[in-house]
């Protein structure tokens, strides 16, 4: 698709339906992390809103969705905690969104580049198989831990594991399971080739018949089998104003006379630190699973991160990231462009203000059918398959990274993912640069790549072992750049080879020569 087939006039068939599916995903997130956060429920909201339409506006991500992470909730709980006040902690906030518009214009960004194709790839499955695990407590009507937490360890002092198996000592909600099943019984329907959607239904997203039919049954079960009705701390929660006024009060300054306060400012620092973090990881992530492999300017997203966090610090929200769960969502919705990001956030505002009590009437098991949907869109078992098919080089990575995300937590995991897939190109490169061959008494002592430092022990091992009065052919011509250290112990060798009788010869490349290169080297080491 030509760049001009993106404008919203092209898309929004797709644009829309995909946002109304993200709206209904970030709805319990957006309240579940400010619970947790310890925050007024309405901040989630805020934030919610602001990475959907103003971060959306300024960011340059195609399919990317901004809103609260729960990778900061444990982060802004404590912040919330330690400074006087909720306010003078948006001030943290508002200054945190500074702080990532001057990393964005000193191209911190950059970073998200390193991170290796496999680790990214166990990122995605490994949110997967969270959303999975952590849903199934909510789909059977357990609701003891927030909506949207990613971590292991709980902060109720349970795990992912332990949560699942005090879901099922409980009493199970009958009603929960029926509504959890059928939807997702449908959900795999509706995405199924096999099965031909009426005419009528086909712009609709499955999704929200999943939610219609939510709240329909639990009406029924309300007015007809009160033993399958689910109750309220089973539902769907958001904050309703009596007025206009009682709704414009939930939105917050900022308490600017802590400006200068030591803490505010190492809060800040870090609520931008992790926040552009999260926020690399997850573009990186998206734009791998992007039809289009598009790539999102990782300069100009920060900037976008910091003017939405700005803005929700000014008016009382939880500091966004760009988040993995609702972007990936938005992808498998068949989202074409970022007015899908924009248009949930239009819909979660509207909806907030004029249907509040519409919402509350959704049972968290129909959404946690939907999460389980989309987390098994990031985990099918084909994935692991084609990782396979590349051999152990992606493979232990990969399955590393997915580890390590789940039971730790998002940042940790991809940070051991990164080191274990960095073992493998240090392997890589030291397997491969060097190579050497003999017939009799000739050896050939061949450079395949440009020699670092750990190619310091293969190097003095091959040298070492080179028999006395041989001749040697040392091959450079597939090489730019020898290290300092790898210069120093060939010119050692070189300096035995006299009374070694060993005969040196060189092979250059046009650009270089070894010789002279050794010769500055030794010289510049005495």
């Amino acid at each position: 698709m030509s760049q001009n087939n993106f404008s919203f006039k092209n898309t929004w068939k797709q644009d829309i339906p995909a946002s109304v599916v993200v709206f209904l995903v970030a709805l319990p997130l957006c309240l579940g992390i400010a619970l947790a956060s310890g925050a007024p429920l309405f901040s989630g909201i805020i934030a919610g809103v602001v990475g959907g339409i103003i971060t959306g506006y300024f960011s340059k991500s195609a399919l990317s969705v901004s809103g609260p992470a729960a990778g900061l909730a444990v982060i802004v709980l404590g912040a919330i905690n330690k400074l006087p006040s909720y306010e003078v902690f948006l001030l943290a906030v508002f200054l945190a969104g500074i702080l990532q518009i001057i990393l964005g214009v000193l191209r911190a960004g950059i970073i998200g580049d390193f991170i290796p194709s496999a680790v990214i790839k166990g990122m995605l499955a490994a949110i997967g198989i969270i959303l999975i695990l952590k849903q199934f407590p909510h789909a059977i009507g357990f609701d003891a831990d927030y909506e949207g937490d990613e971590s292991f360890f709980q902060p109720d002092g349970f795990n992912t594991f332990s949560e699942i198996v005090r879901a099922l000592q409980a009493q199970i909600s009958l009603g929960a399971v029926v509504i959890s099943a059928v939807s997702l019984a449908f959900l795999f329907a509706w995405e199924s080739n096999k099965w031909k959607k009426p005419a009528l239904l086909q712009p609709v997203p499955g999704p929200l018949i999943v939610v219609v039919f939510g709240v329909l049954a639990q009406w029924f079960f309300a007015g007809f089998v009160p033993a399958l009705a689910i109750s309220a701390d089973h539902m769907v929660a958001v904050p309703v104003a009596d007025s206009m006024s009682g709704f414009l009060n939930q939105f917050t300054l900022p308490d600017f006379s802590y400006l200068f306060n030591k803490e505010v400012w190492v809060v800040a620092g870090t609520l931008s630190l992790v926040a552009s973090i999260e926020t690399l990881l997850s573009i990186e992530a998206v734009d791998k699973i992007d039809p289009y492999r598009r790539i999102t300017p990782t300069r100009r997203e920060l900037i976008a991160q910091g003017i939405g966090n700005i803005t929700s610090g000014l008016i009382g929200g939880l500091p966004i990231t760009s988040v993995i769960v609702r972007s990936s969502a938005n992808v498998s919705s068949g989202a074409k462009t970022k007015y899908s990001a924009i248009s949930h956030g239009i819909l979660l505002l509207l909806s907030v203000i004029f249907i509040p009590g519409l919402l509350n009437q959704i049972p968290l098991a129909a959404l946690a059918a939907i999460l389980i949907s989309v987390g098994y869109k990031l985990t099918k078992p084909e994935i692991f398959l084609r990782k396979y098919e590349k051999g152990w080089a992606h493979l232990i990575p990969f399955v590393a990274t997915i580890l390590a995300i789940l039971f730790t937590d998002l940042l940790i995991g991809v940070l051991i993912g990164c080191v274990v897939g960095a073992f493998f190109v240090i392997r890589g490169n030291y397997k491969s640069a060097i190579v050497v061959v003999n017939d009799g008494n000739n050896y050939l002592l061949r450079f395949t790549k440009d020699l670092s430092f750990i190619h310091k022990y293969e190097l003095k091992s091959i040298l070492s072992e080179l028999p006395e009065n041989c001749n040697l052919m040392i091959d450079v011509s597939r090489i730019g750049f020898i290290d300092l250290d790898n210069a120093e112990i060939l010119n050692d060798f070189i300096a035995t080879t006299s009374y070694k009788g060993i005969t040196v010869n060189y092979k250059n490349n046009d650009k270089k020569n070894i010789k002279e290169t050794l010769k500055e080297t030794a010289n510049a080491t005495l």
